[in-house]
């Protein structure tokens, strides 16, 4: 597992460059990340050739994350799990969910990666810490990453030497540029990275140059035999066939944000897996369902306008009853009108919401969810857990009429108190759900899938207030202070 002192570390970067690293010498690396991000999860899975799987205990139970990551690591010769934020950093002060229970929990040998800039002996101190901190945690090397020049090196060497008698596995010394552009509090998605591989490329070429794989690999091999509890699923994932009902999933630029596991858990119950592009592409009217991830819709914003066939397509197909699951991007998507940089732009109109983003987050962490309102997919009073992170936020929330399906026990969602929104048959929220910690999602969405192929016309759930089926908004007039994309 490798570690760091704080998020921004580099710990991504020169993760992935291991992963590449040990690709290209013919080793099969399968990429974990711990907590819910998406984006780090998707720069390792290109650098290793392989899908990457969160571990968040939180998300999915303790357990789980144990089987999950037993069963996915039988798949490679080697398994690289990428912490996230500080190693003890929790929800609480006693580091509940942290990486460093992770990694106690999988038994895994930590190397920490040092941000060394602007400090020598200070960095011994911040080690000796961590060592002394947890003793039972297995931190076995280090890391040092932005090194100014020899001088710096040498004394930093010196202090871990008598201080911290930890093996120094790598020294990266300060870059003048980077190919690995950031947004918000993390990297650039690589779906909208100009030159991915390109970018791996380089991160490939920084580990082969400063880091001791080899003696990260003598490290992975000391690691205990774990014992297998159980298989995580009683199946594979059934195939599909001609009485498979089909759910789409919007997959581009815009929509990013999928976990392996959700995709394997829809096709698990059965379910066959249409993947669409809402920026260039058509809308297929044989689908039984949607899901829309989450993603940054706000970059693709006038692309996604400009696709009127497929957003008229789409709610034409919501009003007729087609069943829909909608996370954070995907709501903002489903709502009326985007308001981004000072422009406003058409959405699907499904929902008579307006979203604006704003520049600093509007929610950021786990949630905690309780049903309170009856919806498509779950029952009343079922209990979730997800996560969210979001820029935007709903402008007219107060006059849209609306009451959340969700009561927030934790988290901020659509109005600090309460989260998603439904209408028909179609769902949508900020929160993000992982298919291993809510396993009736899954089922749900693919139960309505079953129910919308045998009948097209689904009741569905009551519309909303306002005109046209509860747009607030008319296409065309523009709002004081903002410019209006047709």
């Amino acid at each position: 597992m490798t570690a760091s002192l704080r998020g921004g570390s580099g710990k991504t970067v020169l993760s992935m460059g291991m992963a590449a690293a040990w690709k290209a010498k013919g080793i099969q690396v399968v990429p974990f990340k711990k907590g819910p991000d998406y984006i780090d999860a998707g720069w390792l899975a290109m650098a290793a050739g392989h899908p990457c799987f969160n571990l968040d205990p939180y998300l999915q139970g303790k357990k789980k994350a144990l089987r999950s990551f037993q069963e996915r690591s039988q798949g490679g010769e080697l398994s690289l799990i990428e912490g996230n934020r500080g190693l003890f950093d929790g929800i609480n002060p006693r580091g509940i969910y942290s990486t460093a229970e992770l990694a106690k929990l999988l038994q895994a040998p930590v190397v920490l990666i040092v941000d060394c800039t602007k400090t020598t002996r200070t960095v011994a101190a911040m080690i000796l810490g961590c060592l002394h901190l947890d003793p039972d945690l297995d931190l076995k090397g280090v890391i040092l990453n932005h090194i100014a020049r020899s001088r710096h090196e040498s004394i930093i060497r010196r202090a871990i030497k008598k201080y911290c008698r930890l093996p120094i596995l790598g020294v990266i010394p300060r870059m003048p540029s980077s190919q690995f552009p950031e947004r918000h509090l993390g990297l650039l998605p690589f779906q909208e990275h100009p030159e991915v591989e390109e970018a791996v490329l380089s991160a490939r070429k920084l580990a082969e140059d400063y880091i001791d794989l080899e003696g990260l690999l003598r490290l992975a091999r000391k690691a205990p035999p774990m014992r297998a509890s159980g298989p995580l699923s009683p199946s594979s994932p059934t195939r599909p066939s001609l009485a498979s009902p089909k759910i789409g999933v919007i997959q581009d630029q815009a929509f990013q944000f999928y976990y392996p596991e959700n995709l394997e858990a829809l096709a698990r119950e059965g379910a066959e897996l249409v993947f669409l592009n809402a920026l260039s592409g058509a809308f297929p009217s044989s689908l039984d369902a949607l899901y829309i991830g989450g993603g940054f819709p706000e970059t693709q914003a006038l692309l996604l306008a400009r696709n009127k066939p497929f957003r008229l397509a789409l709610k034409k197909a919501i009003e007729a009853g087609l069943p829909v699951y909608g996370e954070c991007g995907g709501l903002m998507y489903l709502g009326k009108t985007l308001i981004f940089q000072g422009r406003s732009f058409p959405m699907v109109g499904a929902l008579p919401l307006t979203f604006v983003l704003e520049r600093r987050p509007q929610g950021h962490g786990y949630t905690t969810l309780t049903v309170r309102k009856e919806n498509p997919f779950f029952p009343v009073g079922t209990v979730l857990k997800g996560h969210e992170f979001h820029y935007s936020r709903v402008l007219n929330w107060e006059t849209a009429g609306l009451t959340p399906v969700f009561e927030m026990i934790k988290g901020s969602g659509l109005d600090g108190s309460g989260d998603g929104v439904a209408y028909k048959n179609l769902l949508a929220s900020y929160t993000h759900l992982h298919a291993l910690g809510s396993p009736i999602w899954a089922k749900a969405l693919v139960k309505r899938a079953r129910e919308h192929q045998k009948r097209p016309t689904a009741a569905g759930w009551p519309a909303p207030p306002g005109p046209e089926g509860g747009c607030l908004l008319r296409r065309g007039r523009k709002k004081p202070g903002f410019e209006t994309i047709q």
